[in-house]
């Protein structure tokens, strides 16, 4: 038989938990810190060793191959960063712990020797291990179960990640581009410092999110030793399952940072005539384009978030995994645009500006639906002893298409880019229209954890019964 326990409200501000912001503020520093860093990465990479700003000098293979593992490995320790939060340290103190190993990290990368360089890189890992699913679980813990603010309180904290990443393609990457590649590095350690303070000084507005489960005055502690229900282990199957379409949207998004940014840099035409402002003309920076996906974000996202929240209270199909498959197809069509700038530069020597902005269009709206509600579907779904493991085994899956983009990045020196743009846009497609055929099963094994109910109640299930499970916090 169901329990009913009433939660206490929280503190709101502009109808969400005031905690929302405070995580919303750290995250968008903490990614201003990493899409800094990874905006100018490859390109300081195969940038030449000689010259007023050196780099090193690598081919864009080796670049790209480096790129791959480390986006993959940042991801792929969301893992052990989710074990020690469920068994160890609880959510909260392993944010806190990967926060300052992630200051530590873009601190180290800003000096300019090769020790440092790796150091950096590893400390980041670590770091971005320990924040990432952790800080996403606390997103979740906000909202109980059946709000149906939770979808977009996640992407307002979507949001916020993206204001991080807009300002860091523009500021870090200026400076790494036109004044020093070290001093890009130096300014992405200060974002992450801010966030950190940021993270610190809200801790009153976190309270009893992120505590580990396993302390002896948690009333849930009796959750880490309880048997995963059927109804648990069907939820556990279809996450694992999402996490497939994760794979594919993220091997081909995250050519955003590798192959797409190459092309910025080597066969866009980036002159901007500013004559009509006595300016002459203005090259535009290749790592700019990085910030176009986030501009999108900022500006597109409330109204894709509200779109999917009308069709879901008109009763039309609005499920996380329905957006998911949407949202990859939609991204895959993005790289249609790629294909077409290809086939320009093929006969003009040079492609448009205009074919990567709408590209990154395509893959913005593609990604609001659905990064940010698969976000929400792993709270939705986890149960509460494995609530930052399932989060992490996300990210894990997001790490694992990183290392798919940087493999697709290599072989496109051989296969052609016009290739592998238009075998993307049809792969994902075809990904994305078997999701939706196979739909009503996939829903099934949810069990209704997507369905509302009152957003003050919750439901807590008996463990040998098919009940409702208790949902993560």
């Amino acid at each position: 038989m169901a329990n009913t326990i009433q939660v206490t409200p929280r503190k709101e501000l502009f109808g969400h938990p005031v905690g929302l912001y405070v995580l919303f503020f750290t995250e968008l520093w903490e990614r201003f810190s990493y899409y800094g860093m990874r905006a100018i990465l490859v390109l300081f990479l195969v940038a030449s060793a000689q010259g007023d700003n050196p780099g090193w000098g690598w081919s864009d293979a080796s670049a790209l191959k480096l790129y791959g593992w480390y986006t993959a490995l940042v991801y792929i320790m969301s893992i052990p960063g989710g074990v020690i939060a469920d068994k160890f340290l609880g959510q909260k103190k392993t944010v806190l712990l990967g926060g300052i190993l992630l200051v530590l990290g873009h601190g180290v990368l800003a000096l300019q020797a090769p020790w440092a360089f790796y150091t950096g890189l590893l400390l980041i890992v670590l770091g971005v291990g320990g924040l990432k699913p952790n800080i996403s679980t606390m997103v979740g813990g906000l909202y109980p179960p059946g709000d149906d603010r939770r979808d977009k309180g996640f992407t307002i904290f979507y949001i916020g990640i993206n204001v991080g990443a807009l300002l860091s393609a523009l500021i870090v990457g200026y400076v790494g581009e036109k004044i020093g590649w070290h001093y890009g590095f130096g300014l992405a350690a200060i974002g992450m410092l801010l966030g950190l303070l940021v993270y610190l000084f809200g801790q009153k507005y976190l309270e009893g999110v992120g505590d580990y489960i396993g302390a002896a005055d948690n009333p849930d502690r009796e959750e880490m030793k309880r048997p995963l229900t059927k109804v648990e282990k069907d939820r556990m199957k279809v996450m694992f399952l999402s996490f497939l379409l994760i794979i594919v949207f993220w091997g081909s998004f995250e050519q955003a940072g590798g192959l797409m940014n190459l092309y910025a840099d080597d066969k866009t035409n980036r002159l901007l005539d500013l004559g009509w402002m006595g300016a002459g003309m203005f090259e535009v920076p290749a790592s700019w384009f990085q910030s176009v996906n986030s501009f999108f974000i900022i500006t597109l996202g409330t109204a894709v978030a509200g779109f999917w929240y009308r069709r879901n209270h008109r009763g039309k199909e609005a499920s996380s995994l329905f957006k998911m498959a949407i949202g990859v197809i939609i991204m895959g069509w993005g790289f249609l645009f790629m294909s077409a700038a290809s086939m320009q530069f093929e006969s003009e020597g040079s492609s448009a500006m205009y074919w990567l902005v709408l590209a990154y269009l395509f893959h913005t709206v593609g990604e609001l639906c659905a990064s940010p509600v698969a976000l929400s579907f792993i709270t939705k779904l986890a149960p509460i002893k494995y609530a930052s493991f399932m989060m992490g085994a996300y990210f894990a899956a997001t790490g694992i298409g990183n290392k798919l983009a940087g493999w697709l990045g290599e072989a496109s020196a051989s296969a052609g880019e016009l290739q592998i743009f238009t075998g993307i846009a049809v792969f994902c497609t075809l990904t994305g229209v078997i999701v939706l055929l196979f739909l009503k099963p996939l829903k099934r094994l949810t069990h209704g954890a997507e369905s509302l109910r009152h957003p003050q109640e919750e439901e807590i299930a008996e463990p040998d019964t098919g009940a409702q499970p208790h949902q993560t916090q």
